[in-house]
């Protein structure tokens, strides 16, 4: 056969390839989908993710049925999201702290940020705010780092698992501050913010959202935000960078993502849902006054690019500060 008659028949195969990748994606969903979250119920994740499954199943038609799976700072539900069928059925709530800072302090996370998943839908960002036990002696940021820098490496500070923003924001502090602090992970960030209500650590940065509520109770104090603005929640809680933290910032951000793989089409059709779902009115009146920062409308390939930028950013500062999970 030659080379002149292979050529039509292979078009055809490659056209109609396409056109049952266009009539799948077209059919898409056909069945329920999972959502993975890779922090505990209760958490910024775990509101986020409620919300987005809600709205995205109206839309699609099929449940998004919400599955937690929090434990070792979110490297467990995203190594189970890499194993996943890229066919859109298994998507996960994705952060910062799971994309980005996993890559740095894990010697092998289980995934590859880059290689592994297919951008989704970027969400937005939440500031952290550093907070206290009631009864504690700190009054401001400052005050943390005198007693850091008289007792090197006694100050706790908890988190909901490392390698999360909490993990971080304290790692950036003691970076920032030259001072040494220890850190104690836990299971989930309520259990972490619980420590810091009890006493049983000196502090915690946590998600604003996670924490509003413990903070309007006095059941924890707050002593800054970490973000360059103050957060409309805590119009009275200045920045850590206002009160002598000279150029400490973290503002996580958040989305979603897919196995590497997924047609294009099925994440270009879940990008449309999560784009609309978080720019609706809806979505500003319930989740902003809740400290969550929504952001304009972005494209799988813009996510990506956030993706990569923030690895070759933070990955030298994780490293040279020598956080490691093993």
């Amino acid at each position: 056969m030659t080379h002149s008659s292979l050529l039509p028949r292979c078009l055809v195969v490659l056209a109609c390839a396409l056109a049952s990748g266009i009539a799948a994606a077209q059919g898409y969903p056909s069945k329920p989908i999972k959502l993975l979250v890779p922090l505990a119920a209760g958490s910024t994740a775990d509101i986020v993710s409620r919300y987005a499954g809600n709205e995205l199943g109206k839309a699609l038609g099929q449940p998004v049925v919400v599955e937690n799976k929090p434990g070792a700072g979110g490297t467990i539900a995203m190594a189970e999201l890499a194993r996943s069928a890229p066919d859109g059925y298994t998507i996960a709530f994705a952060s910062q702290g799971t994309l980005v800072f996993n890559q740095a302090i894990y010697s092998k996370p289980g995934y590859d940020s880059i290689k592994d998943f297919a951008p989704v839908g970027f969400v937005g960002g939440v500031s952290n705010v550093m907070i206290v036990p009631p009864a504690s002696a700190a009054k401001a940021p400052l005050d943390v780092v005198a007693a850091a820098r008289a007792k090197p490496g006694e100050l706790t500070f908890s988190s909901g698992g490392a390698g999360t923003s909490h993990h971080l924001s304290g790692v950036l502090f003691g970076n920032v501050t030259g001072t040494q602090l220890t850190h104690v992970p836990y299971k989930g960030a309520p259990q972490g913010v619980q420590a810091v209500m009890s006493g049983e650590v000196a502090m915690g940065f946590f998600n604003t959202p996670t924490v509003i509520s413990q903070i309007k109770g006095g059941l924890v104090r707050p002593l800054g935000v970490t973000s360059l603005k103050r957060s409309p929640l805590l119009p009275n809680v200045p920045t850590l960078d206002e009160q002598g933290i000279k150029g400490y910032e973290v503002n996580t951000w958040f989305g979603f993502v897919a196995p590497a793989g997924t047609p294009s089409d099925v994440v270009a059709k879940l990008n449309a849902e999560f784009n609309r779902i978080f720019q609706s009115a809806e979505a500003k009146d319930k989740l902003g006054p809740q400290g969550f920062d929504l952001a304009p409308p972005m494209t799988p390939a813009a996510f990506g690019k956030v993706i990569a930028d923030d690895l070759a950013s933070w990955v030298p500062i994780v490293k040279a500060a020598g956080a490691k999970v093993d």
